[in-house]
């Protein structure tokens, strides 16, 4: 887009109007529609722009992608509750006498394990250990948390994932990068370098065992989940429907944790990492139907009546509607984002600013506000990576060196921030679905954490700078 091609401050309004409200109000959904509806009407299409938004929006593969993976992720999620293979597994884990701490460093390392998906990771950990947490008084703001911080952050530090296909594809060709391996090297050198994601994950850890303090909104949702034993707020709206959270096992037959839930798991992991592996690209939607027919087809076997199967599936995909719908809206809004030119207006009113020594810190700060806005880190990707890096490679004469690196990571990083606690990112959704979790109480109690993180990153690598440009 050229730098005429935006509206401006105005470009700004829908995504700072969504987050607003969605804090004043508590209700993201209400806070999207209305920033799509501001939107349209700013770019004067009238009453029936946003229907047509919709349907630009939403009638893409990538929705359509997400859509399905949604209702197959619901569908075996509903399977684990109806066999009991969560209440299973939960007894399997208070057998081991853990204790509170431990049982939320289980969930910090089960994060971490499926570091493959994004997708899977929140919601894997969220409904997995959503019963045990709740147990032991841990409240659902926490779990979110932990789910989170473990997703996003991990999956752009792992070589073998889609995030370091996809950044190291948007290298090539630039500077002395030709080929995917150089450009998947280079990716491996920046990975030091991308302290948002690696502190996001050492923080998570920190906290849980004490060395961070509890702080902000999530010290007193703690506070009231040990006192009161309330694991969620006395009027909040957990991100997933009672069709899942209600749903209780069938009685009279027998299930097995291995066939019911450890099976189903190492097939989504398996499916996932092999078709990464051969296709170079992990097929994670596929995954989870494979799951999900093999799990089916497992609760017939074990005495389950096919009726009773096809509800389970069917109340399952009722169960993440919340969370669908939200994204239908953020996907919408994030369509809006880009027909304004709202990246392009934050990049070209700071491009003045770019410098060898700012260049890694106000990479990763635009990157960050962009993310935020958005909702997509992948997107800002697409559109940072060609602006950021090429001009470390004017300040370093074509070659590789740590300031590129620093720049590249910086990129990776900040689009992390704002797909990590964005109330508009797809990764934050899952959080909170997974976790049956308010939204707005997740994204509240979430961001000062993650602020005091990306905080600590800018200085850090203002630090990084300056002694780049002096060691050149």
């Amino acid at each position: 887009m050229d730098p005429q091609m935006h509206y401006g401050l105005l470009s700004l309004l829908p995504a700072c109007l969504a987050i607003v409200l969605a804090f004043a109000t508590r209700n993201t959904v209400f806070s999207l529609a209305v920033a799509c509806v501001v939107g349209v009407s700013i770019m004067g299409q009238g009453p029936l722009g946003f229907p047509t938004l919709l349907k630009r929006s939403l009638g893409t593969t990538d929705f359509s992608w997400i859509l399905l993976l949604e209702l197959f992720i619901g569908t075996v999620i509903a399977f684990f509750q109806r066999t009991g293979a969560i209440r299973n597994f939960t007894a399997w884990v208070e057998a081991r006498a853990l204790s509170r701490v431990r049982v939320q460093l289980v969930g910090w390392f089960m994060g971490m394990f499926v570091f493959f998906s994004d997708y899977f990771s929140p919601l894997f950990v969220g409904s997995t250990l959503r019963g045990l947490t709740d147990r032991y008084r841990v409240s659902r703001e926490k779990l979110a948390y932990i789910a989170d911080s473990t997703s996003a952050p991990v999956s752009v530090l792992v070589p073998i994932t889609g995030w370091a296909v996809f950044i190291s594809g948007l290298l090539i060709g630039m500077g002395p990068i030709d080929t995917a391996g150089e450009a998947m090297q280079a990716f491996v050198y920046a990975v030091p370098f991308n302290l948002y994601a690696w502190l996001s994950v050492l923080v998570v850890g920190l906290v849980i065992v004490g060395v961070v303090p509890l702080f902000g909104p999530l010290k007193h949702a703690e506070a009231r989940a040990q006192n009161e034993g309330k694991v969620f707020r006395d009027g909040a709206d957990p991100l997933l429907g009672e069709e899942l959270t209600d749903l209780q096992p069938f009685e009279g037959v027998r299930t097995h944790l291995f066939l019911n839930f450890v099976l189903p798991v190492l097939i989504v992991i398996g499916v996932g990492v092999s078709t990464f592996v051969v296709m170079g690209s992990a097929k994670t939607m596929e995954a989870f139907l494979a799951a999900a027919v093999v799990l089916g087809v497992i609760m017939r076997l074990q005495g389950i009546p096919l009726n009773d199967i096809m509800k389970t599936a069917t109340a399952g995909m009722k169960g993440v509607m919340p969370a669908i719908l939200i994204l239908a809206l953020a996907y919408s809004l994030n369509q809006l984002s880009k027909e304004m030119g709202t990246a392009d207006y934050i990049v070209e009113i700071s491009r003045d600013w770019l410098s060898p020594t700012l260049l890694p810190a106000i990479t990763f700060l635009l990157a960050a506000l962009i993310a935020f806005a958005t909702g997509s880190s992948w997107g800002t990707f697409a559109i940072m990576m060609p602006i950021s890096v090429p001009v470390a490679f004017v300040f370093t004469g074509d070659t590789l060196t740590p300031l590129v690196y620093a720049t590249i990571a910086a990129v990776a990083g900040g689009g992390v921030f704002g797909d990590h606690c964005s109330p508009l990112s797809d990764t934050t959704v899952l959080a909170s679905t997974g976790s049956a979790c308010d939204h707005m109480d997740h994204v509240r109690t979430q961001i000062p954490y993650a602020l005091a993180v990306a905080l600590v990153s800018l200085a850090i690598y203002l630090l990084v700078g300056v002694t780049l440009v002096d060691i050149g």
